[in-house]
């Protein structure tokens, strides 16, 4: 008896020693830079969340936290994931991290979303290989509506602009504010509504289904005028990613991709409705004229190529790209 025990014994463990190891089940930390939960993009990285679990079959898991839950800088999270401190993110403020992408985000330079998803395309080789340098790998992204502008005070015109403070969120935000006789003021998202409150800044640049579903009680008016987009981009730790089986991978990205869009176009619906919500709650919205949009990018047509100039030959030619994508 004792023979066929360890008989038996040793099949089974020559057995086991020939079945493939079962996948290692990974529980990755994500990050937002948002903190409220309700907006379309914070919506938007639960979802992404919970397919991920569903459809790995909780090979790959996440646990979302949103913005200042995490000790994170919002201007760090790309660095934050190249260096693991977090395996996934949606970032909004990677500009500083992967400068080359703001090219995106040149006032006047991209007008619609034709022109957007098309200087997306042209410039998307590049993206990935600015994040990859920062050992991040680029899985896919959504943009905000068009970035108009929310004041304190009265807005007829960009010429109204002038002598007034107004917050930007990017140093080409701030270009197209000095060309119009204003002051640009860089604060984070959440010393805004103080800041307006005690007259530091008297305007934003935003979305109504942005900054301004959050803060449009201090701010009576808005310009429409599109000055440009912003867009997030949604990231993960290149070894944490590597590390996955291919399979994970290739789900990851299916979910992104189609998530991604999806964030885009709740913005986009709920631009719409943010602003009858803000005109009925009384702000006045004013409509920018053809002739002054036509007036604006021309005066801000020279700053892209000094832009790109000052930054270097690889800016120029991702300009060139981008202009060629675009016809403009």
């Amino acid at each position: 008896m004792m023979k066929l025990t360890k008989a038996l014994c040793a099949a089974v463990l020559a057995q086991s020693l020939a079945l493939p190891m079962a996948a290692h089940a990974e529980d990755w930390t994500a990050y937002t830079y948002s903190s409220v939960s309700t907006t379309a993009a914070v919506k938007g990285m639960n979802r992404i969340a919970e397919r991920v679990g569903e459809e790995t079959d909780g090979d790959l898991t996440m646990t979302l936290h949103l913005g200042k839950t995490l000790q994170i800088a919002s201007s760090d999270i790309t660095q934050a994931v190249g260096d693991g401190i977090v395996d996934f993110a949606a970032d909004f403020f990677f500009s500083g991290t992967v400068p080359i992408a703001r090219i995106l985000n040149l006032p006047m330079l991209i007008e619609n979303d034709e022109q957007w998803d098309k200087a997306y395309a042209a410039m998307q080789p590049t993206l990935v290989d600015a994040f990859a340098e920062q050992n991040v790998v680029l899985l896919g992204g959504y943009r905000y509506p068009e970035q108009t502008i929310f004041t304190t005070f009265p807005v007829n015109s960009l010429a109204d602009l002038k002598g007034h403070k107004i917050r930007v969120t990017s140093p080409e935000q701030g270009k197209f504010i000095e060309e119009f006789g204003g002051a640009p003021i860089t604060l984070s998202g959440s010393e805004v509504p103080t800041s307006l409150e005690r007259g530091v800044i008297e305007g934003v640049l935003t979305a109504s289904a942005g900054g301004a579903k959050n803060w449009h009680e201090f701010l009576p008016y808005n310009y429409r005028f599109p000055v440009n987009y912003g867009n997030s981009m949604i990231i993960a730790n290149s070894d944490a990613f590597d590390a996955l089986p291919e399979e994970t991978q290739a789900t990851l990205s299916k979910i992104v991709a189609e998530e991604g869009p999806a964030i885009t176009e709740a913005f986009r619906e709920d631009e719409k409705v943010q602003m009858a919500s803000q005109a009925k709650a009384g702000m006045t919205l004013t409509d920018a004229s053809p002739a002054e949009i036509e007036m604006a990018t021309e005066k801000l047509a020279p700053y892209w190529q000094s832009w790109a100039e000052e930054n270097g030959p690889e800016y120029v030619e991702a300009l060139k790209v981008v202009r060629d994508a675009i016809g403009k």
